[in-house]
Protein backbone atom coordinates (compact mmCIF):
# COMPACT_ATOMS: atom_id res chain seq x y z
CA UNK A 1 0.00 0.00 0.00
CA UNK A 2 0.96 3.81 -0.60
CA UNK A 3 1.89 5.95 2.37
CA UNK A 4 -1.99 7.46 1.46
CA UNK A 5 -3.43 4.12 1.81
CA UNK A 6 -3.99 3.30 -1.39
CA UNK A 7 -3.09 0.52 -3.46
CA UNK A 8 -0.78 1.58 -6.46
CA UNK A 9 -1.41 -1.72 -8.73
CA UNK A 10 -4.78 -0.60 -8.83
CA UNK A 11 -4.11 3.49 -9.81
CA UNK A 12 -4.46 4.27 -13.48
CA UNK A 13 -1.52 3.76 -15.37
CA UNK A 14 -1.14 5.73 -19.01
CA UNK A 15 0.85 4.28 -21.94
CA UNK A 16 2.19 6.77 -23.74
CA UNK A 17 1.98 7.45 -27.69
CA UNK A 18 3.64 8.77 -30.10
CA UNK A 19 1.38 12.13 -30.38
CA UNK A 20 1.52 12.61 -26.49
CA UNK A 21 -2.02 11.57 -26.06
CA UNK A 22 -1.55 8.16 -24.15
CA UNK A 23 -3.80 5.22 -23.66
CA UNK A 24 -4.99 5.32 -20.17
CA UNK A 25 -5.53 1.91 -18.17
CA UNK A 26 -8.10 1.29 -15.17
CA UNK A 27 -4.68 -0.79 -13.67
CA UNK A 28 -1.25 -1.62 -13.33
CA UNK A 29 -2.79 -5.48 -13.72
CA UNK A 30 -1.80 -6.86 -17.85
CA UNK A 31 -2.95 -9.99 -18.74
CA UNK A 32 0.18 -11.65 -20.40
CA UNK A 33 -0.12 -13.22 -24.04
CA UNK A 34 -0.86 -17.22 -23.35
CA UNK A 35 -1.79 -19.36 -26.14
CA UNK A 36 -5.09 -21.44 -25.87
CA UNK A 37 -4.31 -23.51 -29.20
CA UNK A 38 -8.35 -23.71 -29.61
CA UNK A 39 -8.31 -22.48 -33.07
CA UNK A 40 -11.17 -25.16 -34.71
CA UNK A 41 -10.21 -25.06 -38.25
CA UNK A 42 -6.26 -24.64 -38.32
CA UNK A 43 -7.47 -21.59 -39.85
CA UNK A 44 -6.48 -18.63 -37.42
CA UNK A 45 -10.21 -17.72 -36.49
CA UNK A 46 -10.96 -17.00 -33.12
CA UNK A 47 -13.85 -19.17 -31.78
CA UNK A 48 -16.68 -19.08 -29.02
CA UNK A 49 -13.66 -20.48 -26.46
CA UNK A 50 -11.85 -17.03 -27.00
CA UNK A 51 -14.46 -15.15 -26.37
CA UNK A 52 -15.37 -16.87 -23.26
CA UNK A 53 -11.58 -17.21 -22.09
CA UNK A 54 -10.83 -13.50 -22.34
CA UNK A 55 -14.43 -12.07 -21.45
CA UNK A 56 -14.35 -13.74 -18.33
CA UNK A 57 -11.01 -12.29 -18.00
CA UNK A 58 -11.94 -8.51 -18.57
CA UNK A 59 -14.61 -9.00 -16.66
CA UNK A 60 -12.45 -9.74 -13.53
CA UNK A 61 -11.05 -6.40 -13.74
CA UNK A 62 -7.87 -6.07 -15.64
CA UNK A 63 -6.54 -2.98 -16.52
CA UNK A 64 -5.06 -4.28 -20.24
CA UNK A 65 -5.74 -7.84 -21.61
CA UNK A 66 -2.37 -8.78 -24.49
CA UNK A 67 -4.14 -11.16 -26.88
CA UNK A 68 -2.54 -14.18 -27.62
CA UNK A 69 0.44 -14.47 -30.39
CA UNK A 70 -1.31 -14.25 -33.23
CA UNK A 71 0.62 -14.80 -36.20
CA UNK A 72 1.47 -12.45 -38.89
CA UNK A 73 1.04 -14.58 -42.10
CA UNK A 74 0.23 -18.69 -41.91
CA UNK A 75 3.77 -19.84 -41.78
CA UNK A 76 4.02 -17.72 -38.44
CA UNK A 77 1.97 -19.43 -36.33
CA UNK A 78 3.33 -21.00 -33.57
CA UNK A 79 1.05 -23.66 -34.02
CA UNK A 80 -1.52 -25.29 -36.65
CA UNK A 81 -3.88 -24.74 -33.59
CA UNK A 82 -2.97 -20.77 -33.33
CA UNK A 83 -4.53 -17.35 -33.81
CA UNK A 84 -3.84 -15.20 -37.03
CA UNK A 85 -4.56 -11.98 -38.16
CA UNK A 86 -4.23 -12.18 -42.11
CA UNK A 87 -7.25 -12.48 -43.24
CA UNK A 88 -10.64 -10.68 -43.31
CA UNK A 89 -12.54 -13.50 -41.73
CA UNK A 90 -9.87 -13.29 -38.61
CA UNK A 91 -10.28 -9.62 -38.57
CA UNK A 92 -13.52 -9.68 -38.30
CA UNK A 93 -13.22 -12.10 -34.75
CA UNK A 94 -11.20 -10.22 -33.87
CA UNK A 95 -13.57 -7.02 -33.64
CA UNK A 96 -15.97 -9.09 -32.04
CA UNK A 97 -13.43 -9.76 -29.41
CA UNK A 98 -11.96 -6.89 -28.52
CA UNK A 99 -15.49 -4.91 -28.27
CA UNK A 100 -16.56 -7.35 -25.60
CA UNK A 101 -12.81 -6.15 -23.57
CA UNK A 102 -14.30 -2.91 -23.91
CA UNK A 103 -17.41 -3.48 -22.94
CA UNK A 104 -16.11 -4.01 -19.55
CA UNK A 105 -13.89 -1.50 -19.49
CA UNK A 106 -10.82 -2.76 -20.16
CA UNK A 107 -8.37 -2.29 -22.75
CA UNK A 108 -7.07 -4.72 -25.48
CA UNK A 109 -3.82 -5.59 -27.12
CA UNK A 110 -2.54 -8.31 -29.24
CA UNK A 111 0.91 -10.13 -29.71
CA UNK A 112 1.97 -9.94 -33.17
CA UNK A 113 4.28 -12.73 -33.94
CA UNK A 114 6.45 -14.44 -36.05
CA UNK A 115 7.72 -18.28 -34.64
CA UNK A 116 10.47 -18.66 -37.52
CA UNK A 117 11.89 -21.94 -36.52
CA UNK A 118 9.67 -22.39 -33.72
CA UNK A 119 6.66 -22.08 -35.99
CA UNK A 120 4.17 -25.57 -37.07
CA UNK A 121 4.77 -26.81 -33.17
CA UNK A 122 2.40 -29.30 -31.92
CA UNK A 123 0.23 -27.43 -29.74
CA UNK A 124 1.00 -27.70 -26.03
CA UNK A 125 -1.62 -29.61 -24.82
CA UNK A 126 -2.09 -32.81 -22.46
CA UNK A 127 -0.66 -36.01 -24.38
CA UNK A 128 1.36 -33.97 -26.53
CA UNK A 129 4.82 -33.97 -26.60
CA UNK A 130 6.03 -30.99 -28.46
CA UNK A 131 8.42 -30.82 -31.49
CA UNK A 132 7.25 -29.90 -35.10
CA UNK A 133 3.47 -31.21 -36.04
CA UNK A 134 3.25 -33.29 -39.04
CA UNK A 135 2.17 -32.48 -42.36
CA UNK A 136 -0.27 -34.72 -41.86
CA UNK A 137 -1.68 -32.74 -38.50
CA UNK A 138 -1.80 -29.61 -40.45
CA UNK A 139 1.83 -28.68 -40.08
CA UNK A 140 4.08 -26.81 -42.71
CA UNK A 141 7.57 -26.19 -43.85
CA UNK A 142 9.23 -23.29 -41.97
CA UNK A 143 11.03 -20.48 -42.03
CA UNK A 144 13.83 -18.98 -40.48
CA UNK A 145 17.01 -16.42 -40.16
CA UNK A 146 19.05 -20.26 -40.72
CA UNK A 147 18.52 -23.60 -42.17
CA UNK A 148 18.88 -25.52 -39.13
CA UNK A 149 16.45 -27.13 -36.85
CA UNK A 150 15.90 -24.16 -34.08
CA UNK A 151 15.29 -26.76 -31.12
CA UNK A 152 15.60 -30.75 -31.00
CA UNK A 153 12.25 -32.12 -32.41
CA UNK A 154 11.75 -29.45 -34.80
CA UNK A 155 12.19 -29.57 -38.92
CA UNK A 156 15.21 -27.53 -40.22
CA UNK A 157 13.52 -24.70 -41.65
CA UNK A 158 14.22 -22.82 -44.44
CA UNK A 159 16.82 -19.99 -44.83
CA UNK A 160 15.32 -16.69 -45.72
CA UNK A 161 16.46 -14.69 -48.47
CA UNK A 162 16.67 -10.90 -48.41
CA UNK A 163 13.08 -11.03 -50.24
CA UNK A 164 11.84 -13.33 -47.66
CA UNK A 165 12.84 -11.18 -44.69
CA UNK A 166 11.33 -8.35 -46.50
CA UNK A 167 7.75 -10.08 -47.12
CA UNK A 168 7.62 -10.68 -43.46
CA UNK A 169 8.52 -7.19 -42.39
CA UNK A 170 5.47 -5.92 -44.82
CA UNK A 171 3.31 -9.15 -43.60
CA UNK A 172 4.04 -7.49 -40.24
CA UNK A 173 2.60 -4.11 -40.99
CA UNK A 174 -0.14 -5.52 -42.81
CA UNK A 175 -1.33 -7.21 -39.51
CA UNK A 176 -1.03 -3.87 -37.87
CA UNK A 177 -3.37 -2.32 -40.25
CA UNK A 178 -5.34 -5.15 -39.45
CA UNK A 179 -4.91 -4.79 -35.72
CA UNK A 180 -6.08 -1.40 -36.18
CA UNK A 181 -9.31 -2.05 -38.14
CA UNK A 182 -10.56 -4.54 -34.98
CA UNK A 183 -9.98 -1.91 -32.81
CA UNK A 184 -7.09 -2.88 -30.91
CA UNK A 185 -5.61 -0.04 -28.39
CA UNK A 186 -2.59 -1.39 -28.16
CA UNK A 187 0.05 -3.64 -30.11
CA UNK A 188 3.05 -6.02 -28.75
CA UNK A 189 5.51 -7.04 -31.05
CA UNK A 190 7.02 -10.22 -29.94
CA UNK A 191 10.54 -10.31 -29.92
CA UNK A 192 11.11 -12.93 -27.09
CA UNK A 193 10.67 -16.99 -26.13
CA UNK A 194 12.68 -18.21 -29.58
CA UNK A 195 10.56 -16.88 -32.04
CA UNK A 196 11.73 -15.40 -35.12
CA UNK A 197 13.02 -11.91 -33.88
CA UNK A 198 14.60 -13.37 -31.25
CA UNK A 199 16.21 -15.86 -33.48
CA UNK A 200 17.25 -13.15 -35.51
CA UNK A 201 18.83 -11.39 -32.08
CA UNK A 202 20.38 -14.08 -30.45
CA UNK A 203 23.98 -14.86 -31.60
CA UNK A 204 23.25 -18.81 -30.73
CA UNK A 205 20.88 -19.06 -33.43
CA UNK A 206 21.68 -16.16 -35.56
CA UNK A 207 24.53 -17.15 -37.46
CA UNK A 208 24.12 -15.48 -40.94
CA UNK A 209 27.12 -13.29 -42.50
CA UNK A 210 25.35 -10.90 -44.30
CA UNK A 211 23.83 -7.80 -42.82
CA UNK A 212 21.33 -9.57 -40.89
CA UNK A 213 23.99 -11.64 -39.16
CA UNK A 214 27.56 -11.03 -37.33
CA UNK A 215 27.59 -7.79 -35.25
CA UNK A 216 24.88 -6.63 -33.10
CA UNK A 217 23.82 -3.79 -35.22
CA UNK A 218 23.12 -6.92 -38.25
CA UNK A 219 21.43 -8.93 -35.73
CA UNK A 220 18.95 -5.98 -34.51
CA UNK A 221 18.47 -5.07 -38.19
CA UNK A 222 15.22 -7.91 -38.36
CA UNK A 223 13.46 -5.87 -35.23
CA UNK A 224 14.79 -2.46 -36.02
CA UNK A 225 12.67 -2.89 -39.71
CA UNK A 226 9.65 -4.76 -38.31
CA UNK A 227 9.00 -1.60 -35.53
CA UNK A 228 9.49 0.96 -37.99
CA UNK A 229 6.89 -0.58 -40.52
CA UNK A 230 4.60 -0.69 -37.84
CA UNK A 231 5.05 2.25 -36.72
CA UNK A 232 4.81 3.90 -40.03
CA UNK A 233 1.28 2.31 -40.21
CA UNK A 234 0.15 2.23 -36.42
CA UNK A 235 -1.81 5.27 -34.83
CA UNK A 236 0.20 7.46 -33.56
CA UNK A 237 -2.62 7.92 -30.59
CA UNK A 238 -1.73 4.02 -30.01
CA UNK A 239 0.94 2.45 -28.49
CA UNK A 240 3.16 0.23 -29.40
CA UNK A 241 5.42 -2.17 -27.04
CA UNK A 242 7.50 -5.01 -27.31
CA UNK A 243 8.28 -7.91 -25.40
CA UNK A 244 11.85 -9.06 -25.38
CA UNK A 245 13.62 -11.92 -23.87
CA UNK A 246 16.06 -10.04 -21.90
CA UNK A 247 18.27 -12.81 -21.55
CA UNK A 248 19.26 -16.38 -22.80
CA UNK A 249 20.69 -17.16 -19.70
CA UNK A 250 23.49 -18.50 -21.43
CA UNK A 251 27.36 -17.51 -21.78
CA UNK A 252 27.45 -16.19 -25.05
CA UNK A 253 24.01 -15.31 -25.32
CA UNK A 254 21.47 -12.38 -25.22
CA UNK A 255 21.80 -10.30 -21.75
CA UNK A 256 20.26 -7.73 -20.03
CA UNK A 257 23.53 -5.66 -21.04
CA UNK A 258 22.80 -6.06 -24.65
CA UNK A 259 19.20 -5.89 -24.52
CA UNK A 260 18.71 -3.17 -22.49
CA UNK A 261 20.66 -0.63 -24.68
CA UNK A 262 18.62 -2.59 -27.78
CA UNK A 263 15.42 -1.54 -26.15
CA UNK A 264 16.65 2.00 -25.31
CA UNK A 265 16.98 2.69 -29.40
CA UNK A 266 13.99 1.73 -29.85
CA UNK A 267 12.06 3.56 -27.71
CA UNK A 268 14.24 6.91 -28.23
CA UNK A 269 14.70 6.26 -32.25
CA UNK A 270 12.10 4.00 -33.34
CA UNK A 271 8.73 5.06 -31.83
CA UNK A 272 8.44 2.01 -29.10
CA UNK A 273 6.02 3.57 -26.16
CA UNK A 274 5.77 0.21 -23.79
CA UNK A 275 8.43 -2.83 -23.08
CA UNK A 276 7.32 -5.74 -21.40
CA UNK A 277 10.31 -7.74 -19.66
CA UNK A 278 10.36 -11.89 -20.01
CA UNK A 279 13.92 -14.11 -20.58
CA UNK A 280 14.59 -17.52 -22.21
CA UNK A 281 12.96 -19.72 -24.22
CA UNK A 282 15.55 -19.85 -27.26
CA UNK A 283 17.71 -22.98 -25.18
CA UNK A 284 17.21 -25.32 -22.32
CA UNK A 285 19.23 -24.38 -19.83
CA UNK A 286 19.83 -25.44 -16.53
CA UNK A 287 21.16 -21.31 -15.69
CA UNK A 288 17.17 -20.03 -16.33
CA UNK A 289 15.66 -19.21 -12.66
CA UNK A 290 12.18 -19.76 -12.01
CA UNK A 291 9.45 -18.87 -8.97
CA UNK A 292 7.56 -15.75 -7.89
CA UNK A 293 8.58 -12.75 -9.85
CA UNK A 294 12.35 -14.52 -11.22
CA UNK A 295 12.01 -11.06 -13.52
CA UNK A 296 11.62 -8.33 -11.06
CA UNK A 297 15.47 -7.98 -11.43
CA UNK A 298 15.43 -7.74 -15.19
CA UNK A 299 12.44 -5.56 -14.71
CA UNK A 300 13.94 -2.94 -13.02
CA UNK A 301 17.14 -3.02 -14.58
CA UNK A 302 15.31 -2.26 -17.87
CA UNK A 303 13.24 0.87 -16.15
CA UNK A 304 16.71 1.63 -14.85
CA UNK A 305 18.03 1.90 -18.88
CA UNK A 306 14.79 3.37 -19.76
CA UNK A 307 14.34 6.12 -17.12
CA UNK A 308 15.18 9.27 -18.71
CA UNK A 309 12.63 8.30 -21.55
CA UNK A 310 8.86 7.83 -20.98
CA UNK A 311 8.34 4.37 -21.78
CA UNK A 312 6.29 2.14 -19.64
CA UNK A 313 8.07 -1.27 -18.28
CA UNK A 314 5.89 -4.28 -17.32
CA UNK A 315 7.67 -7.66 -16.09
CA UNK A 316 6.23 -11.69 -16.19
CA UNK A 317 7.35 -14.27 -14.73
CA UNK A 318 5.38 -16.54 -11.74
CA UNK A 319 3.85 -12.79 -10.41
CA UNK A 320 0.68 -14.37 -8.31
CA UNK A 321 0.43 -12.65 -4.88
CA UNK A 322 -1.31 -9.36 -4.70
CA UNK A 323 1.69 -8.35 -2.19
CA UNK A 324 4.59 -9.09 -4.14
CA UNK A 325 3.34 -7.31 -7.18
CA UNK A 326 1.64 -4.10 -4.94
CA UNK A 327 5.97 -4.25 -3.94
CA UNK A 328 7.17 -4.23 -6.94
CA UNK A 329 5.06 -1.39 -8.20
CA UNK A 330 5.40 0.67 -4.98
CA UNK A 331 9.64 0.22 -5.09
CA UNK A 332 9.59 1.46 -8.90
CA UNK A 333 10.92 -1.28 -10.00
CA UNK A 334 8.59 -1.46 -12.71
CA UNK A 335 5.59 0.46 -13.91
CA UNK A 336 2.96 -2.81 -14.17
CA UNK A 337 2.50 -6.63 -13.88
CA UNK A 338 1.81 -9.34 -16.53
CA UNK A 339 0.13 -11.52 -15.11
CA UNK A 340 -0.34 -15.53 -16.90
CA UNK A 341 -0.37 -18.37 -15.05
CA UNK A 342 -2.45 -16.90 -11.99
CA UNK A 343 -5.03 -15.62 -14.64
CA UNK A 344 -5.69 -18.68 -16.17
CA UNK A 345 -6.29 -20.28 -12.22
CA UNK A 346 -8.39 -17.24 -11.31
CA UNK A 347 -9.45 -14.64 -13.86
CA UNK A 348 -10.82 -12.86 -11.87
CA UNK A 349 -7.11 -11.98 -10.20
CA UNK A 350 -7.32 -8.30 -10.17
CA UNK A 351 -10.71 -8.19 -8.24
CA UNK A 352 -9.54 -10.63 -5.65
CA UNK A 353 -6.05 -8.71 -5.13
CA UNK A 354 -7.87 -5.54 -4.78
CA UNK A 355 -9.76 -6.88 -1.93
CA UNK A 356 -6.53 -7.95 -0.61
CA UNK A 357 -4.78 -4.94 -0.57
CA UNK A 358 -7.89 -3.06 0.92
CA UNK A 359 -9.79 -1.50 -2.26
CA UNK A 360 -12.90 -0.20 -1.38
CA UNK A 361 -15.49 -2.24 -2.40
CA UNK A 362 -17.35 0.25 -4.81
CA UNK A 363 -13.64 0.53 -6.81
CA UNK A 364 -13.04 -3.20 -7.22
CA UNK A 365 -12.52 -3.41 -10.37
CA UNK A 366 -15.08 -5.91 -11.67
CA UNK A 367 -18.22 -6.57 -13.58
CA UNK A 368 -21.14 -5.69 -11.47
CA UNK A 369 -22.99 -8.38 -12.18
CA UNK A 370 -20.19 -9.93 -9.62
CA UNK A 371 -21.37 -7.72 -6.81
CA UNK A 372 -22.74 -10.31 -4.72
CA UNK A 373 -19.39 -11.71 -4.52
CA UNK A 374 -18.69 -9.71 -1.88
CA UNK A 375 -15.17 -9.15 -2.35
Amino acid sequence: MTTDNRSTLFSPLTLPTSDGTGLTLRNRTILSPMCQYAVEKMDGVATDWHLQHYGAIAAGGFGLLTIESTGVNPVGRISPLDLGIYSDEQEAAHRHLVSFIHSQGAAAAVQLNHAGGRASGEPWLPGVHGGSASLEDGGWQTVGMTDESIAKGYRPTTKLDKAGIAQIVSDFASAARRADAAGYDAIQIHAAHGYLLHQALSPLTNTRTDEYGGSLENRSRLICEVVDAIRAVWPKSKPLGIRISATDWVQGGLDIETTAPLMRELVKHHGITWVDVSSGGLVNTPLQPSGPGFHAVLGAQMKQALADTDAVVSVVGGISCPEQAETMLRTHQVDAVSIGRAAMRNPHWPAMAAARLGVPRQDIPAAPQYWRAEW
